[in-house]
């Protein structure tokens, strides 16, 4: 009688019987340290599926091919001066956005699956972990590499990494993962591989690919390309995670639900930024922000959250203010960042008039009747030579540290402001959302690092604004910031494409 043939699961399961081993000279507990520590309860660990079930000899040769095709089509991008065929030079803010905004975030993220990776007991989760934690490793390199070649005709790419651990608007992003780094892994994985990953990644990667592609940035849609098989098994793994957590024990139930509350709102704070760069900052825009949202959280989010109701999953708390914040938080954040375009390491600037009808049809509820008269008085002070700057310091919320800039939804014309007192000391938040994770954990966040706060205090280079921003942030005045129109980027940019003219013009009289 012939063998009956294994399937590809069986198979799976006698290749990697072994990986895991009995302890016998210490306890488990003591071995795994931070397993227990929040609540949750795990039964059994077989029950974790690997559901890519791939091995590291396999891993490797894909992502060797991925490498390969990729560096080519830098160097081709290279070659072929790929910067002079962007749509112009207000398109390279974006990417400097993403550069000092985003790619660290990716090596935050590599240290802490390779941290997670090692405090779980379960081998399968373990292994994902650690195949996560060298993706991500890869990706920051990738788009590093990716956008190395705008460095050496753009100002403002040359000190990301010292940004990021200071730059004012740059701790929105590191306090989101200095959030999710500092708590448990269970934590960790429904922060980044469930809330971020799966629920809220299509925010992110999609606009920023889609945008690049649309503007002529062949380099950055590569690497967005490459990565994005590497993000398909990480958002299998984020729904791996959530389904194998709740079948556990109903006692993770309510945990899990917390969680995904707390990082969901966080998650979508973050995503302020992705809003007004597709809005604001590409000249030739993907679709709106409110478009994005509808189609990436709304139906897709809203399937996800119906098929997890049968675990007793809800949707996000906060899920309805963040649906109502679709038609304002692009337009609300390029404010704030116009207010402080000084000391930003990008130009910032006023849209045009056929851009802001484009914002008209795609907000025809809310930017001409809140939005639109800001920014025509704002640009004609430009236009008069009275570029508005904000020289105050703002508040900050206390938990997603961005400035208070957001409103009120049922009341647009009214700046949302929440309020905690805790042990004596008043802290400050833009949203119920942030002021719940406050009061939560507030010994966590009494802890923010607060960048208003440290320069009224001293610890960036003084309290002088020129002196942080030189000697601090190292953003060189007038270069890396400012208005965008006037500066050094676009008056390169139009060097090259007024001698592209010009040579074209030659060709055809020739």
């Amino acid at each position: 009688m012939a063998a009956r043939k294994l399937n590809l699961k069986e198979r799976y399961s006698l290749l990697t019987r072994d990986l895991d081993w009995e302890y016998s000279y210490r306890d488990k507990k003591e071995i795994f340290p931070y397993e227990d520590f929040e609540g949750i309860k795990i039964t059994d660990w077989s029950k974790w599926e690997d559901p890519f079930r791939l091995t590291m000899d396999a891993y490797w040769k894909y992502q060797a091919e991925k490498e390969k095709k990729l560096y080519a089509i830098f160097d081709a991008f290279a070659q072929n001066n790929g910067q002079q065929n962007v749509t112009d030079a207000r398109y390279v803010n974006a990417i400097k956005v993403f550069l000092t905004g985003v790619s660290p975030l990716e090596y935050q993220a590599y240290s802490g699956y390779a941290h997670v990776g090692r405090q779980f007991s379960g081998v399968g989760a373990r292994t994902a972990c650690q195949m996560q934690s060298i993706d991500e490793l890869r990706h920051v390199q990738t788009q590093v590499h990716a956008m190395s070649h705008y460095n050496k005709f753009f100002d403002g790419f040359q000190d990301f990494s010292h940004m990021h651990d200071r730059v004012w608007y740059l701790s929105v992003p590191k306090s989101f993962f200095d959030d999710a780094r500092s708590a448990g892994p269970f934590e960790f994985m429904v922060a980044i591989s469930f809330s971020f990953e799966y629920v809220l990644t299509n925010l992110l990667f999609v606009p920023f690919m889609s945008g690049a592609a649309y503007n002529g940035d062949m380099a950055t849609v590569t690497f967005g390309f490459s990565a994005q098989s590497d993000e398909a098994r990480h958002m299998t793994l984020g729904l791996e995670v959530i389904k194998f957590l709740l079948e556990q024990h109903p006692d993770n139930v309510p945990i899990v639900q917390r969680w995904i509350d707390k990082w969901f709102w966080r998650g979508t704070r973050l995503l302020a930024i992705v809003a007004m760069m597709m809005d604001y900052m590409l000249p030739n825009r993907v679709m709106s922000w409110k478009e994005a949202w509808e189609v990436y959280f709304e139906e897709a989010g809203g399937a996800l959250f119906k098929d997890l109701a049968r675990y007793g999953i809800e949707m996000p708390k906060y899920a309805a203010t963040a649906i109502a914040e679709k038609d304002h938080i692009s337009h609300q954040a390029w404010s704030i960042f116009y207010n402080y375009g000084h000391a930003a390491a990008f130009h910032t600037w006023m849209p045009g008039e056929k851009e802001m009808d484009w914002l008209s049809e795609k907000y025809p509820d809310t930017f001409d009747k809140f939005y639109r008269p800001r920014f025509e008085h704002w640009r004609e002070k430009e236009q008069a030579g009275e570029r508005f700057y904000n020289p105050t310091l703002p508040m900050l919320c206390n938990t997603c540290q961005i400035p208070m800039g957001f409103t009120e939804m049922d009341d647009p014309s009214l700046i949302a402001y929440r309020q905690s007192v805790y042990k004596g000391e008043r802290y400050n938040f833009c949203s119920d959302g942030c002021k719940d994770i406050f009061d939560h954990e507030p010994e966590k966040y009494v802890q923010s690092w607060l960048p208003v706060h440290q320069i009224y205090q001293g610890n960036c280079g003084g309290a002088d604004i020129e002196k942080v921003l030189s000697e601090y942030y190292r953003i060189n005045m007038g270069r890396d910031n400012l208005d965008f129109h006037g500066s050094p980027d676009e008056a390169r940019w139009n060097e090259w494409h007024n001698l592209q003219s010009a040579e074209d013009r030659l060709k055809k009289a020739g």
